[in-house]
């Protein structure tokens, strides 16, 4: 197995753990977990700001953060509404301007992640 198939195994793992361990957390704590879906839903959607620059943003500051599983879950919901691999690292290039070395780091996360969903698309975890 390469390294690159390796990585991608673990992307798609994370988003099937992902799905069972948030619906674990919906019967463990329903009002946090519907309270913060429900503002989610309100929020990422067009307003002035089109979605598609608001998952531009959320993979920015995942990459800012950084927080590996937020830029995992917006790469791929950038991808799903047809955002490109160059759009998405633009932006990630934002956040390592921003953040240094601390973020620049996690610009390889955005790229396997990107890299990973094109080979084999998965099923979003979130609506």
């Amino acid at each position: 197995m390469t390294e690159d198939t390796r990585r991608a195994d673990e992307i798609r793992q994370f988003f099937h753990d992902f799905r069972r361990s948030t619906g674990k957390l919906k019967q463990q704590t329903p009002e946090t977990m519907n309270g913060f879906s429900a503002m989610s839903a309100k929020i990422m959607q067009d307003g002035a700001v089109p979605l598609k620059t608001k998952e531009l943003i959320a993979v920015a500051i995942g990459v800012a953060m950084p927080s590996e599983p937020c830029i995992k879950l917006h790469v791929q919901r950038c991808l799903d509404l047809g955002l490109t691999r160059a759009e998405i690292l633009d932006a990630a290039s934002v956040a390592v301007m921003m953040g240094g070395a601390a973020a620049w780091t996690h610009m390889a996360d955005v790229a396997e992640t990107i890299e990973a969903i094109e080979a084999e698309p998965v099923a979003s975890p979130v609506a």
